[in-house]
């Protein structure tokens, strides 16, 4: 994409009311702009990202084993009434009524909904596992929206629940839902950790956070930091082996890692000292086991083997997506602007036309930008007419990984300047092999 054919309506100076780093360099960077408190306009290099993690967590969750389908963002009073949830959910949600006089309400989650559509076509035991899963935006009235896309009213959210016969199935699911989370974040360049957590006004016995260390984060955390040395990587997993996903929660899980709410300091300090640390975090998913808590308000039942009517296990598991893009800012950025993970960076790279009207620059420039797009690269190819310090400055604000420097010094020995946004680290590359160096960083040869 052509810098000069794009829309990305970038700020020299920070907005007043930004208080955070992600809000500040989202507003500058061109990817929001605010259309009331709380609520935001996703501009195009605000929405390539969005769709870029949107795209993995559906990888992730069709990888195990669940379902997507779609929900609406309006739903009928009559059936939080029904579960007991509709007086208990507090001011946060936005009621309303229709020209019927019918109750109303913006969904900030989808229990009862979902639970409804169970009931209605499931009845047999042989019908499960199963596990339906949506994208979708939801609103809260937040009292105080704060921290742009951080704490807004409304959010792009993926929920999740899944539908069992018994415990161990729904420890199952559980332990599915985990395992799919830590591997989307951790190719969105996150390290989240699986925190014991409350549950709050969903409910449940069983419940975990995934928070992301940042200073500005909201939630004080406690934690045995060898947790930050397990990952994943390109390890296979076995969705339907029972025992192989408990193994790899159980290693998760194992390191002491609670939030502020669940913070056991006998439990705690049993930790060597050199590995107790606490810090601020961002959560930016959750996953909940709260049995038959719905199941059993709303009728939601199957048949067993026996032919008994029992009410199904159920839980569910929500990431913020919107939430995400902001995370990720603060949790990989410098003074100079944004660093994007190469998971989840709205382009490849950037492309700098240092002297822009001169021919052999401009040719060359052309030349690199095709070979980009043929071995399958989104570059974003800064040619306006604006010098080399304008450039640069607006390459360090939108964080591309790579930036492609072309210049005429370079070209008398038919070289470009590549260099990494994380490291600043800087190399040479010849015209001929810059795209190919790109395409194997990215995994494309």
């Amino acid at each position: 994409m052509r810098l000069t054919k794009y829309f990305i309506p970038v700020l020299k100076e920070t907005p007043s009311e930004a208080q955070i780093v992600s809000h500040r360099y989202m507003l500058r960077a061109g990817m929001i702009k605010q259309s009331s408190a709380g609520i935001y306009s996703w501009l195009p290099l605000g929405f390539k990202v969005l769709q870029k993690i949107e795209k993995i967590v559906h990888e992730e969750q069709v990888m195990a084993g669940h379902i997507p389908m779609l929900m609406p963002t309006l739903q009928a009073a009559d059936l939080w009434k029904e579960s007991g949830r509709y007086e208990d959910y507090g001011e946060e949600m936005l009621r309303v009524t229709d020209r019927h006089g019918r109750d109303m309400l913006y969904g900030p989650t989808n229990e009862e909904l979902i639970t409804d559509i169970f009931r209605s076509h499931v009845t047999s035991y042989k019908d499960l596992p199963l596990t339906l899963y949506h994208i979708q935006w939801k609103f809260r009235d937040e009292i105080r929206p704060r921290f742009g896309v951080m704490r807004g009213r409304e959010f792009y959210m993926k929920d999740g629940y899944n539908f069992d016969l018994d415990y161990e199935g729904a420890m199952h699911s559980y332990n599915r839902h985990m395992i799919s989370y830590l591997r989307s974040f951790e190719r969105m360049g996150l390290k989240a950790i699986p925190m014991r957590a409350d549950s709050g006004p969903i409910g449940g016995d069983d419940t975990h956070e995934f928070l992301v260390l940042a200073e500005t984060g909201e939630s004080e955390v406690f934690y045995d930091d060898r947790i930050l040395d397990l990952e994943f990587g390109n390890k296979e997993v076995n969705y339907e082996h029972r025992n192989e996903c408990a193994g790899l929660v159980e290693n998760w899980t194992k390191p002491y890692a609670r939030t502020k709410e669940t913070h056991d300091e006998t439990l705690f300090n049993l930790v060597s000292e050199e590995h107790r640390k606490v810090s601020r975090a961002i959560e930016v998913g959750q996953i909940f086991y709260f049995g038959t808590k719905y199941s059993d308000s709303m009728n939601a039942k199957v048949q067993n083997d026996k032919g008994e009517n029992v009410s199904v296990h159920m839980g569910s598991h929500g990431i913020g997506v919107s939430r995400l893009v902001g995370a990720i800012i603060e949790a990989n950025h410098d003074e100079k602007g944004i660093i994007w993970p190469e998971g989840v960076t709205p382009f490849h790279c950037g492309l700098i036309n240092l002297r822009q009207g001169d021919d052999e620059t401009d040719l060359a420039c052309e030349k690199i930008y095709k070979s980009l797009k043929l071995v399958g690269l989104d570059v974003l190819y800064d040619d306006r007419a604006e010098r080399a310090g304008g450039k640069f400055a607006t390459m360090d604000l939108l964080g591309l990984p790579w930036r492609i420097t072309v210049g005429p010094r370079g070209l008398k020995n038919n070289v470009v300047e590549l260099v990494s946004r994380r490291t600043g680290a800087s190399e040479e590359v010849s015209i001929d092999q810059v795209s190919k160096r790109l395409a194997v960083i990215y995994g494309l040869v």
